[in-house]
């Protein structure tokens, strides 16, 4: 396999628990090294979820794969120093502590910037820092309520109630690692780096208003905010006679081939449901009506039926019922990496080919496991790192 994308680039990690961490997990997918800054008790989430080994759970190897483990007490003077000497190293600083603790450990971003101008500063924040909630504390829970996630499932279901996924977290890591690669794209022709702020608040709803923002897109507002259609209670997997089916009729051309298959040619010329306008707007009772006949026949009769009349379809699968997808299969999605201490470890594989070819992937690193030789990479001396161990500013793996 030729060389990743970002092969060559040095990113250092200060960040934690997800929105950060899933952020350099992408850098590293394309190619990146990522040194993994951690303090002598480690990131949380190596701790959330099952486990074979202490500190090896199942939350931090989901977003920590193909990274190195450095350990840096940056509440020691000489941490701060060494995390200094690494950043003068890299290509990329990331981090998501909040602004106003960065100064009292030397994290000032303009001062970073001053000291290393091709830097790319990378802050990860709950909220902008020029508005009123700037420097508040945030987490994916947080931040789904406030940007309207919460509000939407209670619009749609009559719950209030958090997506089940961490969206908000996932979805700032994602727009976080894209930023970052536009800072260093911006780099290389430009030679100087950046400060990138990205702030999980703006992002989530910049997120959830794609769609949602809806009438409020025109001054004054045309309707109300909020996409029928995916609003619809009946926009859910149809229930068989069998099980459920997902299944999509969209076009003008769909709607009239499965009236037609179900002898229901006076719902094709209904007024409610001639063209997307009018379908948009009477969405709720096209699904409730839909609904009521998918559930007559067996999940098979309605994907054969789809196959045949071009209506997209497909299967509910359960979450357990992923790895052994035929098309995954097929693909190779899924891969397979042998530890010396864990044994076979699965891991959803980097979706994104460069050249028809899938990125490889690594064991997330232990604790510290490669505290030693990334800071001989960065030019300080063995007996420095044994007095820097030996203080506490810096710990390398107790496997080590």
């Amino acid at each position: 396999m030729t060389a990743l994308p970002l092969a060559g680039i040095r990113v250092v990690d200060a960040s934690a628990v997800v929105m950060g961490p899933y952020a350099s997990q992408w850098l590293a997918d394309f190619g990146a090294e990522v040194i993994k800054i951690e303090p002598p008790q480690g990131d949380s989430t190596r701790h959330t979820g099952p486990s074979l080994e202490d500190g090896m759970s199942a939350i931090f190897l989901g977003v920590n794969r193909s990274k190195k483990s450095v350990v840096i007490d940056l509440k020691h003077p000489e941490g701060q120093v060494t995390l200094q000497k690494l950043i003068a190293t890299s290509d990329v600083f990331m981090h998501s502590m909040r602004p106003q603790k960065l100064g009292a450990v030397g994290l000032d971003p303009q001062r970073l910037r001053e000291a290393h101008p091709k830097l790319v500063y990378a802050g990860l924040h709950g909220f902008n820092e020029n508005g009123p909630y700037g420097g508040k504390p945030a987490y994916d829970d947080i931040i789904q309520g406030m940007s309207g996630n919460a509000a939407l499932m209670a619009q749609q279901t009559g719950v209030a109630r958090y997506f089940p996924t961490i969206a908000a977290d996932k979805t700032s890591g994602l727009v976080a690692a894209m930023a970052i690669m536009a800072a260093l794209l911006q780099r290389s022709s430009t030679g100087h780096g950046a400060v990138v702020e990205i702030p999980m608040f703006e992002t989530m709803v910049a997120f959830n208003l794609v769609e949602h923002c809806y009438g409020e897109h025109f001054d004054p507002p045309l309707s109300a905010p909020g996409y029928p259609r995916v609003l619809a209670d009946w926009r859910r997997p149809y229930r068989t006679a069998d099980g459920h089916v997902c299944m999509m009729p969209y076009t003008d051309a769909h709607w009239e081939r499965f009236f037609k298959a179900v002898d229901a040619l006076d719902l094709a010329s209904d007024v409610r449901f001639r063209g997307i306008a009018a379908r948009t707007q009477h969405i709720e009772a096209l699904y409730e009506i839909t609904g009521r006949f998918v559930t007559a026949q067996s999940t098979a009769y309605w994907l054969a039926l789809c196959e045949r009349l071009e209506i997209p379809a497909a299967r509910m699968n359960q979450l357990v019922d992923l790895k052994d997808d035929p098309h995954l299969q097929a693909t190779g999605f899924f891969s397979r990496v042998e530890d010396s201490a864990m044994g076979t470890l699965r891991f959803p594989g980097v979706p994104v080919l460069f050249d028809g070819v899938r990125p490889p992937v690594a064991t997330p690193p232990r604790l510290g496991a490669d505290t030693e030789s990334v800071l001989q990479d960065a030019g300080i001396s063995r007996q420095r790192i044994a007095d820097l161990i030996a203080s506490g500013a810096v710990a390398r793996s107790a496997q080590g």
